[in-house]
């Protein structure tokens, strides 16, 4: 999701939008449980220690189908600019530092995982797989596809 709110500045409003358009009104009443499931991420630095429900990690897999269908656009053109890095490095350059910003705002920078997403030897990659994997979530079975791709994590 962090990915999508790289993307999107008002992520966070976005994903309200998008509760209330595929009727998770009962997992999401507000933009808080939203926040507050994302805080169960121990990568985190408010990580809160709770499970996540089933309901709940459905819920949250297909809100990020739904707005990675959204912003798909977006994410071909940073994955285009990646890929003729060249020519238009301009557009993936952005998206990585604002990617980077993010991380150290929010994530704990002393975890080893986080260490890994900064590091610029091989962010790129992780960055590129993370764009691949919403993309491919953007079709009709697009939600299946990334629920399996995130339970096989």
């Amino acid at each position: 999701m962090l990915v999508l709110e790289t993307i999107d500045i008002n992520g966070i409003q976005s994903l309200h939008t998008l509760v209330n358009k595929l009727n998770l009104n009962d997992t999401f009443p507000s933009k808080v449980t939203i926040w507050k499931l994302r805080n169960c991420n121990p990568m985190r630095k408010t990580f809160i220690n709770k499970n996540i429900k089933l309901n709940e990690f459905d819920a949250l897999t297909r809100l990020t189908s739904e707005m990675s269908r959204y912003l798909y656009p977006f994410i071909r053109k940073i994955l285009q600019s990646r890929d003729d890095f060249d020519k238009n490095p301009l557009i993936w350059n952005d998206f990585k530092s604002r990617f980077i910003e993010l991380i150290n705002e929010r994530f704990n920078v002393d975890s080893m995982k986080v260490k890994k997403l900064l590091d610029p030897n091989i962010n790129d990659v992780i960055l590129t797989k993370f764009l691949l994997t919403l993309a491919f979530s953007i079709s009709n079975d697009g939600y299946q596809k990334l629920r399996t791709t995130l339970l096989d994590i």
